[in-house]
């Protein structure tokens, strides 16, 4: 079994082998290179197809080829009839141009080993469809025995041939003589066409007068490829020797009947015995059944029935079968526009596109894109017609694979992307886009999207004049992008042209937010602690404050601010405590144990927390047990410096070596005063005193402005490490005041048990600021008493002192929020950050205006992603004047 199918496989090679060989030898290849053999067709299905291309232009077509092999059996003078034959047939084709017959690219060249002309591209003929495989290449190509013609190409199929037939017969006064599945051509759109032209006749007569054709008797004896089809032969050819266009309408009803019947023809004729074959299929003829017509579809089959009818007068001419009801058909009568489509003006054009993608959906997906996709590609070309002919492309686009779209959308849509002329068609057709903006990036490449999706955008974002949805759905675009991206080029292109937008308008601002938030959050991309610090939060925060912002969009900025704040804060923290531990482990020195024992047992409390400072850079906010923990899980984070913290720290350490090599610092004599000098005075007592005397009397700015107590509050901390001359006394008073005054992130907080005024914070409520202080029991001349005689004016006269003053010192204001709390915040989900708190005012309003409703579409869009609903972006009705006339504009492009 294996020999005899090497034997069959060497069998077929060596006869494609031969072929090739003989087409090499042939003038055609001089000018065209010839590729793989796909179909057959013509009388006989004798001519072999190759499909080919043109070697100047690269211009697809396709040669055929007959081997002059296949007639090597006949004698001599039976071999030249048969050449003359089938090249009068290629010739008579040459001189015809019509859209119904097959084109010809190049004449008919004859060698020694064959005949050869250039075609358009075909596909294959009828015959091959139906499954006649004669002549094709072993293994048969699977394209060919798995294709299925569906019913919109059958009707307009045999539309096509009518129209072809009805040429012939009133324009050039020629019966064709041999329509069959095997003269008929399926070019690769699709399209039927008449070729085979072996036995046509002209009429005789002058063309004003009625035609008249000159029939030859049958002769047997002549080899078949020099006589016409029998099976789909008109009675009269063989019976009366006599022909007429009407001939060719009964050639036309045999090949329907095929068609509708698997390719199987309505008679079988002997050819040994023709003229007995033709008597009885007449007498069949003359009482046809409606059985034998049942496979034909009921609305066709009457005119069948005429066409097979053995009177000629009685057949339906070409021109009456084009218009017949059964061609009606919607899918049939697009298909026609089609191919008259050159004929049509920009107007009609336009209507007719508008209506496509009605039609679309209702016909086959290969019927599309062989038949349809060409002609609206080829529009393109059209700057006007391209806003009418995008949509149905997109259409298609969206039903076709990946691998199509790549292979034959894309490389069409490349100029697409860059068409800025004229003005008002470049606007919808960037609008038309951005609208499928899904279906681009998810089949687009992504050197593709770099290439020309993102260029298209920026043009969008930089037209100004178009209205403001294009350019929110430009922003949209953007985010969807980002992922495709790298990061560096979103961080340095992307980021930055953002800054550069002027546009203030809300949908435009939540835009730019939702890019922002889209690159923070997301794995690939993020935002340096550098860039968030020096770009991104300069650029957000006044744009939150912009006017036209509601309260919904306000909270949505800085629900993104906190987030970025606070990793902000998390990432420089955890640098310092690397460099912090990485300090304690090289350090050979502590400089704190140079102190004196009994120097460090007086200061457990706050000296202890100076030395840290001093020693270790910490700072002075975080509490021994805090720091404790951050060193732990500093040590385990150590591992992730960069080479110029590395590099930063081994400068250090020779710092720390050059102060090994010092004497240590002693200690002075507490009982010793110093000098007094602005530099080095020691405030504390001054401080208290001032602190006391704001519970009995208001301070007004200029007394604040003068004192020299709280100016020297942020030199306080680092006075006290250096200056060891304090006494006793006062580092004890000191130290209470700093424990039970206790420094937050958020600003400085005076006693932990009463109602305490941040002096970072605004007035309170009522208008006025209230500081009580707690002395510690460290603190000289405290008592209940004094406590209760300081505080009791403001029970009294309900008179708080005035503190705004102190705002000005102390910065603008801030929330009151304590470390531990900022430590605990976590950030907002991207679909709940932009939903409003529940109970909120606004909490049922839209940020985005009329178009995006906060409450029943949570964030910028489904699943996770802010760039899927377009919509989304709108901004409020107040500032969209110009949206209803987009929407306008849509509805009429897509119906």
């Amino acid at each position: 079994m294996e020999s005899m199918l090497n034997k069959l496989k060497s069998t077929v090679t060596k006869v494609t082998a031969d072929v090739t060989s003989a087409v090499m030898g042939n003038p055609v290849t001089r000018e065209f290179d010839v590729g793989r053999h796909i179909a057959s067709g013509g009388n006989g299905l004798a001519w072999k197809i190759f499909n080919g291309t043109k070697k100047s232009t690269k211009q697809e077509v396709a040669v055929f080829v007959f081997d002059k092999k296949l007639i090597d059996k006949y004698q001599k003078f039976e071999k030249d009839q048969i050449i003359d034959s089938l090249k009068r047939g290629v010739q008579q084709l040459t001189r015809l141009r019509h859209p119904r017959l097959l084109t010809v690219q190049h004449p008919l060249e004859e060698s020694r080993d064959c005949l050869a002309f250039c075609t358009e591209p075909v596909f294959a003929s009828l015959a091959n469809v139906l499954g006649s495989w004669d002549n094709l290449p072993s293994p048969l190509p699977s394209d060919i025995k798995e294709y299925k013609l569906y019913d919109v190409e059958t009707k307009y199929g045999l539309l096509q041939v009518s129209e072809g037939l009805s040429f012939l017969h009133s324009s050039v006064k020629m019966v064709h003589g041999n329509i069959t599945p095997e003269n008929i051509i399926l070019n690769k759109s699709g399209s039927w066409k008449i070729m085979g032209f072996d036995f046509c006749i002209q009429s005789t007569n002058p063309s004003e007068q009625e035609p008249k054709f000159p029939c030859k008797e049958w002769d047997p004896n002549l080899p078949s490829l020099c006589l016409p089809n029998p099976e789909y032969l008109a009675p009269e050819y063989i019976l009366s020797v006599s022909c007429e266009t009407a001939s060719d309408m009964y050639s036309l009803g045999a090949v329907m009947y095929a068609v509708f019947n698997k390719g199987k023809p309505i008679f079988e004729v002997n050819k040994q015995d023709i003229y007995k074959s033709f008597s009885r299929q007449l007498d069949q003829l003359s009482r046809l059944s409606s059985s034998t017509l049942q496979n034909i579809p009921e609305e066709v089959r009457e005119h069948v029935k005429l066409l097979l009818n053995v009177a000629p007068a009685v057949r339906p001419d070409a021109d009456q079968m084009t218009k017949i009801p059964f061609f009606d058909d919607v899918g049939a009568m697009t298909l026609q526009y089609f191919d008259s489509l050159f004929q049509r003006d920009n107007l009609q054009k336009s209507q007719f596109f508008k209506g496509l993608p009605k039609v679309l959906p209702k016909l086959p997906k290969r019927v599309i894109i062989q038949r349809i996709l060409p002609c609206l590609t080829s529009e393109f070309v059209n700057p006007d017609m391209v806003p009418f002919v995008l949509p149905n492309v997109l259409l298609i686009a969206e039903e076709c694979t990946k691998e199509e779209y790549i292979k034959l959308i894309l490389p069409d849509l490349g100029p697409v992307f860059k068409q800025q002329e004229p003005i008002q068609a470049s606007n919808m057709i960037l609008l038309i886009f951005l609208q499928k903006m899904d279906l681009l990036l998810t089949k687009t490449p992504p050197d593709e999207i770099k290439n020309s999706v993102l260029p298209m955008v920026y043009r969008a974002l930089e037209a100004p004049s178009i209205q403001i949805q294009v350019r929110v759905n430009s922003l949209v675009c953007l985010g969807k992008i980002l992922e495709y991206l790298d990061k560096w080029f979103v961080l340095d292109d992307i980021l930055p042209f953002l800054q550069q937008i002027p546009s203030k308008e809300p949908a435009v601002l939540m835009g730019i937010l939702g890019i922002y938030k889209c690159t923070f959050t997301h794995k690939k991309l993020g935002i340096t602690k550098e860039q968030l610090a020096g770009k991104v939060l300069p650029h957000l925060i006044p744009l939150s404050i912009e006017n036209n912002l509601n309260l919904n969009q306000f909270n949505s900025f800085i629900c993104v601010i906190r987030d970025m704040l606070n990793r902000l804060e998390a990432e420089h923290k955890t640098k310092l405590e690397q460099l912090h531990v990485m300090q304690e482990q090289q350090k050979s020195l502590d400089i704190a144990s140079q102190m004196s024992g009994s120097e460090e047992t007086r200061s457990s409390g706050t000296g202890n927390q100076i030395d840290k400072v001093f020693n270790n850079g910490t700072d002075l906010l975080t509490s021994g047990s805090d720091s404790k923990e951050n060193e732990m899980s500093s040590i385990q984070r150590k591992a992730s410096l960069t080479l110029e913290e590395k590099q930063k720290l081994a400068k250090e350490q020779e710092q720390a070596q050059k102060l090994k090599s010092q004497q240590p610092l002693k200690p002075q004599s507490a009982t010793v005063t110093p000098p007094v000098n602005k530099q080095t005075k020691d405030l504390t007592d001054t401080l208290i005193d001032n602190m006391s005397s704001l519970t009995s009397r208001p301070i007004n700015q200029a007394q604040v402005a003068s004192s020299n107590s709280f100016s020297s509050v942020p030199s306080m901390g680092v006075g006290m490490g250096f200056s060891s001359p304090i006494d006793s006394t006062k580092r004890n008073m000191t130290n209470g005041l700093n424990t039970n005054m206790g420094f937050q992130t958020a600003g400085f907080t005076m006693g932990s048990g009463l109602a305490t005024q941040n002096f970072f914070s605004g007035p309170s409520a009522t208008g006025a600021t209230k500081m009580n202080i707690v002395p510690s029991a460290n603190m000289p001349n405290y008592s209940p008493m004094n406590a209760a005689s300081a505080i009791s004016p403001l029970t009294q006269q309900n008179r708080p002192p005035d503190m705004s003053a102190l705002d000005n010192l102390f910065g603008p204001q801030k929330p009151k929020v304590s470390m531990k709390q900022l430590a605990q915040q976590k950030s907002s989900q991207w679909v709940n950050q932009f939903v409003p708190p529940p109970g909120s005012p606004n909490a049922s309003s839209t940020a985005l205006g009329p178009q995006m409703n906060m409450v029943a579409q949570p964030g910028f869009g489904i699943q996770g992603n802010p760039f899927f609903s377009p919509q989304n972006f709108a901004q409020p009705a107040d500032t969209m004047t110009n949206s209803s006339s987009a929407s306008n504009d849509l509805k009429d492009l897509f119906g």
